[in-house]
C-alpha cells in the first residue's frame, strides 16, 4: 500500500504545484501592469529614442526615492539573482551607448546569461533526489505488481491492467509536470528534469507489463508482444523530444531489447533488420533535432552488435538484410545526422590535429567499426542462398568510404573502410586456402576451379575508392589539404593492395591479363588525375603539391602491378627499373617533383626482387658461364640506369632526390660486380655456402676499391652520399679483413690449399693484393678524410702485409698445406725473426720518406713483436748457430734502428751535426 501513498502524494504536489503556478502567474500580470503605467507617465522623445529607458529608470528613481538612504554595503556579483545581474548590464549597456555617439542604427545581440556555477548542494538537492526518485517509481511499479501477486489479491488480468495504468499515469504525469515546469529549470537542470524521470519509470512500467502479458502469463502472443514493445521504444524515443537525451537512450535500449526478448518459431530476418532500421532511423531523427552525440552512437553501436549477433547464431544466414541496414546506417549518417548540417559556423583547428580531432568522433568511430567489424562477420558465414557475403561485404565497405569522401570530418572512417577493404579480402583469400579440392579418378582432367566472383568485387571495390578519392579531391582539396593526402593514398593504394592480394591468391602467376590490364587502367586513369591536379593548382602557391605527387606516386603502383601480372622472372625485374627511368625522362615534359621518386622506388623494388630471387630466372636456368649469363643483364641494367639517373640529378635542386639515388646507384654497382664474382667463384652456383680466402679477397678488394671510387666521386663531385659512403665502405672492408682473413679463413686455421705455385698462390690473392689496396687508398685519404681513418686503413694494410709476409714463410718451409697441425721447423722460427725484422726496418724507411707517422710507428710495433718473439721463442727453441745468429741479428737491427733514430731526431731539432774532427780553439 506504500506505493498507492506515493502515487497519491505524487498527485497532491501536482495540485498544490498548480495552485502556485496561478498564484505566480497572477503576480507576474500585476507587474507587468505597473510596468506599463510607468512607462506611461513618461514623455518620449522623438529627437532621441535610444533614451526611453534611461528616462523610465530616471522617473523610477525620482518616484521611489524621497528621501536619502544610507550607504549599502557592496554586494557580490556571485550573491545577486540572475535577473538582477542581466537587468543592471543592460542598464549600463544602454547608458554606455547614450554616452557614445551612435554612428547608425544596428540591433545589439542579446547579452548571454551567465552560467551558474554547480556545487555540491546544488547535486545533491536538485539532481540526485530526480534520477533516484525516476528509478524508485520505476521499481515502485514492478514492486506493486509483485505486491499483488504474492498477497493474491487481484488476478493476473487485473494486476497488468493497473501496471499499464500506472505507467501511463506516472507517463502523463511527467508531461504535467513538464509544462507547468519553470523555464530556469529547464535550461540549468536539462538532464536531470523531474518530467523526464517520470517518463522513464512510466516506459519502463509499460514495457515490463507488456513483457509480463507474453512472457510469463501468455496472455498474448509474440506477434502482439513485439508491436507493443516496439509502440512504447518508439513513443519513448518520441518523448525524448521533450524530455532529454537520457530518454532517447532508454527508448533505444528498450528497441534494442525487444527482438531478443520476444521468441519465434519461425525468425524472420527481414522484420528483425526492418525493426531495427526503423529504431536507428527514429533515434537519429530525434538526435538531429536536438543535436545529440552520445545517442546516436549507441544506436550504431546496437544495430552493428545485432549484426554480429545475427552472424553467429542464426542457423540459415541471409545476407541482404543486415547489409541494406548497415547501409541505410551509413547513408543516414552521411545525408541526415550528422550529416552536412553538422560543422556549419565551427571552428576547427587546421593540420592534422585538427583533422583527426574533429567531431564527432563518437559517431563517426562507431559507425565505422560498426560497419567494417559486422562485414567481417558476415564473411565467416555460409548462407544457403541470396547474395555472396563478399559482395554485401564491400558494399557495406564502399558505402563507408562514400560517407569518409563526402563529408570534411569522416577522415576516420575513410581510413577504417580501407583497413576494412584490405582485411575482408585477406579473410576471403585465407578461407579459400582451406577449400577442399576433389582429385581426378582415373582419366579425368583436372577440376578447374574459377574465383570470378572474389576477382570482380575486389577490382571493383577498388575502384570505388579511386572514384571516390577523385569527387574528394574535386570538392575539398584546396579546403582540406591534409584530408586531400590521406584520400590520395587511399585513392591508389587501396586498389593496387585489393589488385595485388587477388592476383596472388586467385590469379594467373604466368600471365593474368584481367589483374594486367587493370594495373594499366589504373596507372593511366592516376597519370590523368595527376595532370588535371598539376594544371588545377595555384601556380603563386610555392608549398609542394602533396596530394597530385601522391596520386602519381599511384600511377607508378599501378604500372608496377602490371608488369608483374604481364612479366615474370627476369623480365620484370628489368621493366620494372625501365619503368622508373622513364618517369625521370618524364621531367623533360613535367616539372613534376614526385617523377625522379619513381626511380628510386624502381630500384627498390629490384633489389627486393634480387633478395626473393637472386638468381632472377631459377638456379637451374642460369649456367655456368661467367659473368656472360642472366646475371649480367639482370644486374647490369637496372645498375646502369640507376647510374644514369644519378648523373642526370647532379644538378638537381632537391638534394634529397640527389643523394639518394647516388647512393642506390653505387651501391647497386657493388652489388653487380659482388654477384658476378660470387658466380664465378663457385661454378655458376649461387647459394648461402661460406666463401673461400680467394672469393673473400676479392669481395675485400672491391669493397676497398669502391671507397676509394666514392672519394674520388665526391673530390669531383662533393656529396655527403660519396663522402660518408667512402668511409663505411673503407670501414665494412677493414671488419672484413680483421675478422675473416685474419681468423675465419686463414689457411693457418682453416687447411686450405695455397696452390702450387711459389707466388702467385692464395696468398698473393687473400694478404698482398688486399694490403697493398688498402695501402693505396690509405694515401690517397690523407688530407681528404679524418686522420683516424687514414689510420685505420693503414694499419688494415701493413696486417695484412704482415700476414702475407709471416704465411709465405710458413708455406716454404711446410709446403702448399700450412695448417697448424703441423707444428713448426727450427729454421723457419729463425727465418719469422728475420723476416718481421726486414718487414720492420723497410716500413722505419717508407715511413720516414713519406714523413708517415703510422708506418713508423708500426714499424716500432713489429720490431716490439720481434724483440719478443727472440727472446721468448726463439732462445728456448732455437739451438747452436741458429740461436747466435738470431741475437746478432736482432742486435744490429736494433743498434741500427738506434742510429736511424738518432739522425731523425737531431735533423728535425734543427743543430748541426758533429763534425769528426773538431779545430783547437786559438
Amino acid at each position: 500500500m506504500i506505493e498507492i501513498l506515493l502515487l497519491l502524494l505524487v498527485i497532491l504536489m501536482m495540485g498544490l504545484n498548480r495552485k502556485t503556478a496561478t498564484r505566480v502567474g497572477a503576480l507576474e500580470q500585476e507587474l507587468e501592469a505597473i510596468k506599463a503605467d510607468l512607462l506611461a507617465r513618461q514623455p518620449v522623445s522623438a529627437a532621441a529614442p535610444g533614451a526611453l529607458p534611461v528616462a523610465a529608470a530616471a522617473a523610477v528613481t525620482e518616484d521611489v526615492i524621497e528621501e536619502p538612504v544610507p550607504q549599502a554595503e557592496a554586494v557580490p556579483a556571485e550573491a545577486l539573482p540572475e535577473e538582477t545581474i542581466a537587468a543592471s548590464t543592460a542598464a549600463e549597456d544602454v547608458a554606455t551607448a547614450e554616452e557614445a555617439p551612435a554612428p547608425a542604427m544596428t540591433a545589439a545581440p542579446p547579452a548571454a546569461k551567465p552560467k551558474t556555477k554547480e556545487n555540491l548542494e546544488s547535486y545533491l538537492g536538485a539532481r540526485w533526489p530526480v534520477w533516484v526518485g525516476g528509478v524508485a517509481l520505476a521499481f515502485g511499479g514492478i514492486f506493486l505488481v509483485r505486491a499483488s501477486i504474492e498477497a493474491g489479491l487481484l488476478g493476473p488480468g487485473a494486476r497488468l491492467v493497473l501496471a499499464c495504468l500506472f505507467g501511463l499515469v506516472l507517463m502523463a504525469g511527467g508531461e504535467i509536470v513538464r509544462r507547468r515546469a519553470m523555464p530556469q529549470v529547464s535550461d540549468r537542470f536539462s538532464n536531470a528534469m523531474i518530467p523526464g524521470a517520470l517518463t522513464a519509470a512510466g516506459a519502463v512500467t509499460l514495457l515490463g507489463a507488456i513483457y509480463a502479458a507474453y512472457g510469463v502469463y501468455e496472455f498474448i502472443g509474440a506477434t502482439p508482444a513485439f508491436i507493443l514493445l516496439a509502440l512504447v521504444s518508439f513513443a519513448t524515443i518520441a518523448l525524448s523530444l521533450l524530455h532529454g537525451q537520457a530518454l532517447a537512450g532508454l527508448g533505444l535500449l528498450a528497441s534494442l531489447l525487444t527482438p531478443g526478448l520476444v521468441a519465434s518459431d519461425e525468425p524472420n530476418a527481414n522484420a528483425l533488420f526492418l525493426f531495427l532500421g526503423l529504431t536507428w532511423v527514429a533515434v537519429n531523427a530525434a538526435s538531429r533535432f536536438r543535436q545529440w552525440t552520445i545517442v546516436p552512437m549507441l544506436a550504431n553501436i546496437g544495430v552493428g552488435l545485432w549484426v554480429v549477433a545475427y552472424a553467429i547464431g542464426a542457423d540459415e544466414f541471409d545476407t541482404l538484410p543486415p547489409a541494406l541496414t548497415l547501409i541505410v546506417m551509413i547513408a543516414g549518417t552521411g545525408f541526415f545526422w550528422p550529416g552536412a548540417v553538422y560543422g556549419r559556423d565551427r571552428v576547427v583547428k587546421a593540420g592534422w590535429g585538427g583533422m583527426l580531432g574533429r567531431q564527432p568522433l563518437t559517431i563517426t568511430l562507431s559507425v565505422a567499426f560498426m560497419s567494417v567489424l559486422p562485414s567481417l562477420a558476415m564473411l565467416a558465414t555460409n548462407p544457403v542462398g541470396g547474395i555472396d557475403p563478399y559482395f554485401a561485404a564491400a558494399a557495406v565497405i564502399a558505402a563507408l568510404a562514400a560517407l569518409g569522401a563526402s563529408r570534411v570530418y569522416t577522415v576516420w572512417p575513410a581510413m577504417i573502410a580501407a583497413g576494412g577493404a584490405v582485411l575482408s579480402l585477406a579473410i576471403v583469400a585465407i578461407s579459400l586456402l582451406d577449400t577442399y579440392v576433389p582429385q581426378p579418378v582415373g582419366n579425368e582432367p583436372l577440376p578447374v576451379i574459377t574465383y570470378t566472383t572474389e576477382i570482380a568485387v575486389s577490382l571493383l571495390l577498388g575502384a570505388v575508392f579511386t572514384l571516390l578519392g577523385f569527387a574528394f579531391l574535386r570538392r575539398f582539396r584546396k579546403a582540406e589539404p591534409e584530408f586531400a593526402m590521406v584520400w590520395s593514398v587511399l585513392m591508389s593504394g587501396v586498389p593496387v593492395a585489393l589488385a595485388t592480394i587477388s592476383f596472388l591468391n586467385f590469379g594467373n602467376l604466368g600471365r593474368d591479363w584481367i589483374h594486367g590490364l587493370y594495373g594499366v587502367g589504373l596507372g593511366l586513369v592516376l597519370l590523368a588525375g595527376a595532370e588535371w591536379l598539376f594544371r588545377d593548382r595555384d601556380e603563386t602557391d610555392g608549398r609542394i603539391d602533396w596530394a597530385a605527387n601522391l596520386v602519381v606516386a599511384g600511377s607508378f603502383a599501378g604500372f608496377t602491378l602490371a608488369l608483374h601480372a604481364l612479366t615474370n622472372g627476369i623480365v620484370t625485374t628489368i621493366l620494372v627499373s625501365v619503368l622508373g627511368f622513364a618517369y625521370v625522362l618524364g621531367m623533360r615534359a613535367r616539372p613534376w617533383p614526385a617523377l625522379p621518386w619513381m626511380m628510386a622506388a624502381a630500384i627498390l623494388i629490384v633489389f627486393g626482387r634480387i633478395a626473393w630471387e637472386p638468381t632472377l630466372i631459377g638456379q637451374n636456368s642460369l649456367g655456368t658461364t661467367p659473368f656472360f649469363n642472366a646475371l649480367l643483364p639482370g644486374y647490369g641494367i637496372p645498375t646502369l640506369l640507376a647510374i644514369v639517373t644519378a648523373y642526370l640529378l647532379k644538378d638537381s635542386s632537391d638534394f634529397r632526390i640527389r643523394n639518394l639515388m647516388q647512393a642506390l646507384a653505387s651501391l647497386a654497382a657493388l652489388m653487380t660486380v659482388a654477384v658476378l664474382v660470387r658466380h664465378a667463384m663457385n661454378g655458376g652456383v649461387l647459394d648461402d655456402r661460406v666463401p673461400t680466402l680467394g672469393e673473400q679477397s676479392i669481395y675485400t678488394l672491391l669493397t676497398v676499391g669502391f671507397s676509394g671510387i666514392l672519394m674520388t666521386l665526391d673530390l669531383k663531385s662533393p656529396s655527403p652520399v660519396f663522402r660518408w659512403g667512402s668511409m663505411i665502405a673503407g670501414v665494412l672492408a677493414t671488419i672484413n679483413a680483421l675478422s675473416l682473413h685474419v681468423f675465419a679463413l686463414n689457411p693457418y686455421f682453416s687447411g686450405e690449399n695455397t696452390g702450387s705455385w711459389p707466388f702467385l698462390n692464395l696468398l698473393l690473392l687473400g694478404y698482398l693484393l688486399p694490403g697493398l689496396a688498402y695501402a693505396l687508398v690509405a694515401y690517397y685519404a690523407r688530407g681528404r678524410r679524418p686522420m683516424p681513418y687514414v689510420i685505420m686503413l693503414a694499419l688494415s694494410g701493413a696486417v695484412l702485409g704482415f700476414l702475407w709476409a709471416t704465411l709465405s714463410v710458413r708455406r716454404f718451409w711446410q709446403g702448399e698445406n700450412i695448417a697448424d697441425w703441423k707444428g713448426f721447423m727450427a729454421a723457419e722460427t729463425y727465418t719469422y725473426s728475420v723476416v718481421w725484422l726486414l718487414i720492420g726496418v723497410l716500413l722505419l724507411a717508407i715511413g720516414s720518406k713519406l714523413d708517415a707517422k703510422s708506418l713508423r710507428l708500426a714499424s716500432a710495433a713489429l720490431v716490439l713483436v720481434a724483440v719478443v718473439k727472440v727472446f721468448l721463442v726463439d732462445m728456448s727453441n732455437l739451438e747452436g748457430i741458429l740461436r747466435a745468429l738470431s741475437f746478432i741479428g736482432l742486435g744490429a737491427v736494433l743498434i741500427g734502428i738506434g742510429l736511424f733514430y738518432q739522425r731523425i731526431l737531431v735533423n728535425k731539432s734543427g743543430e748541426p751535426a758533429a763534425t769528426d774532427s773538431q779545430e783547437p780553439a786559438s
